[in-house]
């Protein structure tokens, strides 16, 4: 797989991602189809729960302006009702969401009268996801289907992000000429290891199982319990966190006897975590390829030390420059993906890595910069100032939690593989899915000794 990763980085046409991607139409409740067709959004409440379903099948759910207005003012009220116990998101068709329209995007900066409607989307866009990371209320988001870009921005900061087998996610930006935004400088950088690093610079897709067992997703299900799920969420009386998890956890599809692995596992993701663990892309190619220049890729490196506000405020400084001309890939990239679909490889300027020079870069970052200019600061209501969800509370435990626990145990003596999956099963409340996690990790970073059954684990030495 890391054979590819360069070719993936600058390949010749379009991938082959979203062409093999095929998730069968999302559950719609009967008050959904009972609601004109034509609305981009549709809003339902059904007993705890107010529901969204993105309503742009024949576009995969593409989010536009109209859509994120209609959304805003019906989130604040849900936000303030008594009534609303349980926020959930969803989507009709084969995607919950597959992105911006871009397309629209696109045109709008191409026009000095209207590129204040381009920045404006971006705005929009930037300020719905923080919104929907400080909801004062349990917000709960079905991914069965594709779910990317903007898509993802929507989704990854629920406490609850539900995954089934139609589940197809990615930040596909750099396809198209553009850089993963939607705060992915701040989810990308905490997930494990240097799987973020790799998604942002590659735009790989993920499927099904393993969208939850990286982190992406809480839970597992199968897309045919996800109606019942909803109805079970919305019979919940005075819905705690701690209730929507075990009614979550409750339809948790497990792991099929010949299901296959993820991709991102073993020898691969050791090579992929040495390969992406550089600051910059050059340093990248060079561990990949031999090949060195000089250009920077710390944006997600910076995003690691700021706030989901603060991220986003950065990419919207970036999204700014990208309608503000700040470099014509955005214009080449949209139009050969998705306006004239073409399968030759976009024209890119500069088309070689090491003519991206450090002006070319700080286009995009400088205060000074011309490109700039009209970047406006985003502006959440005040009323969500001091609400913030922790989006990894009920996923599964981080890599760096489980070598903690195994590097604190080696200060004494070694702790038992046993031992060890006692202890996050205690934690995560016997959470399906951590068991599979915790061995995924010590196979592939600790040392095991011992017969089956009397392993001991300890961190290996260059950990």
């Amino acid at each position: 797989m890391l054979a590819t990763a360069l070719t993936r980085m600058s390949r010749n046409g379009v991938s082959a991602a979203l062409a093999r991607t095929s998730a069968v139409a999302a559950h719609m409740s009967t008050s959904a189809q009972a609601t004109p067709l034509e609305q981009p959004v549709l809003f339902e409440s059904n007993g705890a729960t107010r529901t969204y379903v993105l309503n742009r099948a024949s576009k995969l759910n593409a989010l536009n302006g109209d859509m994120l207005k209609l959304m805003r003012p019906q989130l604040e009220q849900w936000s303030r009702s008594d009534l609303c116990k349980i926020i959930v998101g969803t989507g009709i068709g084969r995607a919950f969401c597959a992105g911006g329209d871009v397309a629209t995007v696109l045109q709008h900066s191409l026009h000095d009268d209207t590129r204040s409607k381009a920045i404006e989307f971006f705005k929009d866009e930037f300020e719905m996801d923080y919104i929907l990371s400080a909801l004062p209320k349990p917000y709960v988001t079905i991914l069965d289907g594709i779910t990317m870009g903007g898509g993802v921005g929507l989704a990854i900061s629920a406490p609850f992000r539900v995954a089934t087998e139609k589940s197809v996610f990615a930040m596909p930006e750099t396809k198209i000429g553009y850089c993963p935004d939607v705060g992915a400088s701040f989810f990308l950088s905490r997930i494990d290891g240097e799987i973020g690093t790799y998604l942002a610079l590659t735009s790989e897709t993920l499927a099904g199982r393993e969208v939850f067992e990286l982190g992406f997703a809480t839970h597992f299900v199968s897309s045919r319990t996800v109606p019942n799920l909803l109805a079970r969420l919305s019979d919940l009386e005075d819905p705690t966190s701690a209730m929507i998890e075990r009614t979550i956890e409750e339809h948790h599809a497990k792991r099929l006897s010949d299901e296959p692995v993820g991709k991102l596992t073993g020898r691969t993701r050791q090579a992929l975590d040495m390969a992406f663990r550089h600051d910059t892309v050059e340093e990248i190619v060079e561990d990949l390829t031999k090949l060195a220049s000089t250009s920077d890729d710390s944006r997600f490196r910076r995003g690691k030390n700021m706030t989901l506000l603060e991220a986003l405020q950065m990419e919207m400084g970036i999204a700014t420059a990208y309608c503000s001309g700040a470099s014509t890939d955005f214009t080449a990239g949209i139009t050969a993906v998705l306006v004239e679909k073409t399968k030759g490889r976009p024209v890119w300027s500069p088309d070689q890595l090491n003519n991206v020079s450090d002006a070319i870069v700080r286009r995009f970052y400088e205060r000074d910069s011309i490109y700039l200019s009209a970047m406006p600061t985003l502006t959440p209501p005040d009323f969500l100032s001091n609400g913030k969800q922790n989006p990894m509370k009920f996923a599964l435990p981080s890599e760096d939690a489980i070598l903690q626990i195994v590097k604190s145990k080696a200060r004494q003596d070694p702790i038992s593989l046993s031992d060890l999956l006692a202890h996050f099963d205690s934690l995560h409340s016997g959470k399906q899915g951590v068991t599979e996690k915790v061995v995924e990790v010590v196979k592939r970073s600790c040392d095991v000794i011992g017969n089956q059954g009397s392993e001991m684990v300890n961190c290996k030495e260059q950990l």
